[in-house]
């Protein structure tokens, strides 16, 4: 299992991936990928999975997820899945989607400022991924989105 989260600012680029390869029956992979691009930042996703023939009843699924917070900001994901068994499970899905602004307008309205509130859904959509940490981590982690959000870091 491969769960990774990549986050590019201004003049970043962040080139992130995993790499696969089932070459005995009966094996199984997962890998979640979520990325966040702000103020220009660039992420790039490349996945690879390869099936050997042979390798019966192997099961993948991967899943690239890209956040977008603003018009200038990029992000790409290029899965790759190379097959070789036709008694095999491959799934991928990928999503890009940006903040709108109905989001940040309730959140807002609820007292928030645009920081925090862009804060808020940029946790919750790497929560997939946070909630696998110990609490302690996860916490941190949390603090480091918020500031990443005020510009107070980096």
């Amino acid at each position: 299992e491969v769960l990774s989260v990549a986050y590019a600012g201004a003049g970043q680029i962040q080139d992130t991936g995993a790499k696969m390869i089932h070459g005995a029956p009966e094996t199984t992979s997962t890998i979640i990928s979520k990325s966040i691009s702000k103020d220009g930042g660039k992420t790039t996703y490349r996945g690879k999975v390869h099936v050997d023939e042979g390798a019966k009843h192997a099961k993948s699924f991967v899943r690239c997820d890209a956040l977008i917070l603003d018009e200038e900001s990029v992000s790409e994901t290029m899965p790759y899945m190379e097959v070789g068994e036709r008694d095999a499970s491959i799934g991928h899905e990928a999503t890009v989607s940006k903040v709108g602004d109905d989001q940040l307008f309730y959140l807002m309205s609820r007292g928030l400022t645009e920081a925090q509130a862009t804060g808020m859904i940029v946790n919750g959509f790497i929560e997939p991924i946070t909630r696998t940490l110990p609490m302690e981590y996860a916490v941190e982690w949390s603090r480091l989105i918020e500031l990443q959000m005020e510009g107070s870091v980096g």
